[in-house]
């Protein structure tokens, strides 16, 4: 397999996920519940699991490269977005707290997140599979996507224990 095989599979998950999210944007109503739970899945799947092999490692590795001047453009256009969707992430959960707290009117900042959400990453995952993976591949030697492979595979085997040791340290915080 090659890395950015490991990356497209990833983009299909988060497809999912937006579908998620148009049933939420259609249902004229959100529940705090399934807003904590899309935040949860953007934090920890698609930006620190996903956006994470992505900029830690694939962008990491490219930045040593003699990247064209349209590739390069690229991967900072991507970076750009994965900033944006941070952002927009951490909006949509004050947005939802708010909403089913005691403000109905921000009812409209919930869908109006979620719609930029739903506006960003089809084209995000248009722009990466299409126009930017497997060019940047041809970047590297065969021994080298290997490496970069074995690395996404490590990556991803510290997720799990990342997510769990700061929930357990943001519990002990708050007793």
């Amino acid at each position: 397999m090659e890395p950015i095989g490991l990356l497209m599979r990833e983009h299909r998950l988060i497809e999912r996920m937006i579908g998620f999210l148009q049933r939420i944007n259609a249902e004229g109503e959100a529940k705090l519940d399934s807003i904590e739970t899309a935040v949860d899945f953007f934090r920890t799947y698609a930006d620190r699991t996903h956006h994470g092999k992505e900029e830690d490692i694939l962008f990491r590795s490219l930045s040593n490269k003699q990247l064209s001047p349209e590739h390069k453009k690229i991967m900072e256009e991507l970076v750009q977005e994965h900033v944006f969707a941070r952002n927009t992430v951490a909006s949509l959960l004050k947005a939802g707290q708010k909403y089913t707290g005691s403000d109905n009117s921000s009812l409209a900042e919930v869908k109006e997140r979620i719609n930029d959400l739903l506006r960003l990453y089809p084209a995000h995952i248009e722009k990466e599979d299409k126009r930017f993976f497997f060019p940047s591949m041809e970047y590297f030697s065969r021994e080298e996507r290997d490496l970069m492979l074995d690395e996404f595979y490590r990556f991803d085997q510290s997720m799990i224990h990342e997510k769990y040791e700061k929930l357990v340290s943001k519990l002990e915080q708050n007793r």
